[in-house]
């Protein structure tokens, strides 16, 4: 009889069979339990309840900035080298040590202002977070495609996000509104340049660069120290729309981006970046016309060359977007040995507020997801919270450190102490070199003609729907940037209709005619 029930069971289940999450077989997914088939329906609906009750809750909050975004796996392969030295002379990194190490590594790649399902050819900045799976742990590289940021200090940051962001009242984005916070933040200026420019809409991400955009420091095996830049040079190319081009995409499709690299996987066209590093020595450079630690600023690549220092593969897309590229967790903070902060203030505001964003958005036990969980043993005292699954603990009596019973220890050093000197009065000062237009100049000169074009076009279209203030605030800025530069604005700001303000997203002026043409073009129906 036993025998016979067993075979039954074994019938009634298989690997296809659906189940709840108390792994219950699901015999009826199609009603919920009711009295006759018209209802009404009973409380003791279990699977309906546990069904409803998790679909009501399967959104994380959304990222406040870099919500929309995409993801792949894949790998970095170490060249072991730093031009032509041993790369140990600079950093004692693991993974960089050895030419063909590969370290495997998760990316995520996302717009910044707008929401989660956003089109993807919105004049925006995209993010570029690499997550490396070292033999030490964890490192987040989290940077964007352009290598500076609109601000030098991160107390700015969240008044600056609100200025992007839509409108409180209209919940719609408001050209006036980004262009009163830059006008009155000049240090905003190199990076309007850029974002205005055809580098503010990258055709893919696949073609697109990345920056580590903060500047942070190398530790060798002696304790010294190097500044370094990280910059990911794509080997697809770099492509770039206009705004025209991005409107006749977001015509037809407005997830082209996570297509163009889900597709590109798929079908085993793996895309590669090439790693390169820029070095400046430890010091506050006196010499430079700008400051290392300023993140509106570039360093010379004829004074600070590339440096190539590995490369990058992404050949697996993800199994579950939810469980991979929602819930993956970033943080400037994440180093290894070898690799340290600088001073740059942005990147010490980052280091709280990356970490501190994860915990509210996806649990106290983020990092115990698979996705942001390290390829290596974890042993802490850090216990409880949300959604804990297992503890990391050795002795699961001693949750404390020091202990003469028993529980965890500390590592012994890999190498001397980084443990640099650091002096002077506690202020609130931006940084003293903050020329804010010269290397914007420099940025718009280097521009090909058809790229001066369409920054100035975009910048009329949406100017010259601002208030007077802020358009003569933003000439001044472009006439002290370059000659050229400034004539253009002005002459195309004289020569532009003065619309009243408007909003729609930034640089695609013609959107303003969508709300009319969605009336006129409308075809009447009868109701039913």
């Amino acid at each position: 009889m036993r025998n016979e029930q067993s075979k039954n069971e074994n019938k009634r289940e298989n690997e296809d069979t659906l189940t709840n999450r108390q792994g219950h077989p699901v015999t009826n997914n199609q009603n919920i339990r009711t009295v006759g088939n018209r209802g009404p329906a009973t409380l003791e609906n279990y699977n309906f309840i546990e069904k409803i009750s998790h679909f009501d809750r399967e959104r994380v909050p959304e990222r406040v900035v870099h919500a929309r975004g995409a993801g792949a796996h894949g790998y970095f392969e170490a060249y072991g080298t730093a031009g032509d030295e041993h790369i140990s002379k600079y950093t004692r990194a693991k993974l960089f040590q050895e030419k063909g190490k590969r370290t495997p590594v998760f990316v995520r790649f996302s717009s910044v202002i707008h929401g989660g399902h956003s089109p993807e050819t919105l004049r925006d900045p995209r993010g570029f977070a690499v997550k490396f799976y070292t033999e030490d742990g964890n490192w987040d590289l989290v940077g964007n495609n352009l290598k500076i940021f609109f601000i030098r200090d991160a107390m700015k940051f969240p008044d600056m996000i609100h200025a992007f962001k839509p409108d409180p009242v209209t919940n719609i984005q408001s050209p006036e509104r980004f262009f009163d916070f830059c006008a009155s933040s000049p240090e905003t200026f190199h990076m309007v340049t850029f974002v205005y420019s055809p580098w503010g809409i990258p055709a893919n991400y696949r073609m697109m660069q990345g920056s580590g955009v903060n500047t942070y420091k190398w530790v060798n095996g002696e304790g010294e120290s190097v500044l370094v830049k990280y910059h990911w040079e794509p080997k697809q190319g770099i492509k770039n729309l206009t705004q025209k081009e991005a409107n006749e995409i977001q015509a037809t499709n407005f997830n082209h981006a996570t297509q163009d690299l889900y597709n590109a996987i798929e079908q085993g066209d793996y895309p590669e970046w090439e790693l390169f590093v820029q070095f400046m020595s430890d010091e506050e450079h006196p010499e430079l016309d700008f400051d290392p630690l300023d993140d509106t600023k570039l360093w010379p690549k004829d004074e600070f060359p590339w440096i190539p220092v590995g490369k990058m593969v992404l050949n697996k897309n993800p199994e579950d977007y939810f469980a991979e590229v929602e819930q993956a967790a970033f943080g400037t903070g994440v180093l290894v040995d070898g690799l340290e902060f600088s001073d740059d203030k942005m990147l010490q505001g980052r280091t709280f507020s990356y970490s501190d964003t994860q915990r509210h958005r996806v649990g106290a036990n983020y990092l115990q997801l698979p996705i942001n969980a390290p390829k290596k043993r974890v042993a802490t005292n850090q216990s409880g919270g949300q959604m804990q699954y297992h503890v990391d603990r050795k002795d699961k009596h001693i949750n404390y450190e020091p202990s003469i019973l028993g529980g965890l220890k500390e590592a012994e050093p890999s190498g001397k102490d980084y443990s640099p000197r650091v002096e002077g009065n506690l202020v609130r000062e931006s940084i003293d070199r903050n020329d804010n237009t010269k290397q914007a100049g420099q940025t718009y000169r280097e521009f090909e003609q058809w790229e001066k074009d369409e920054l100035i076009s975009n910048l009329v279209g949406d100017l010259s729907q601002c208030d007077q203030r802020i358009q003569d605030a933003m000439i001044a800025l472009a006439e002290e940037a370059d000659e050229e530069y400034g004539h253009r604005l002005r002459e195309g700001l004289a020569n532009a209709a003065s619309d009243k303000p408007s909003s729609h997203p930034l640089g695609n002026k013609e959107s303003d005619k969508a709300p009319e043409q969605a009336v006129d073009k409308g075809h009447d129906a009868d109701p039913y």
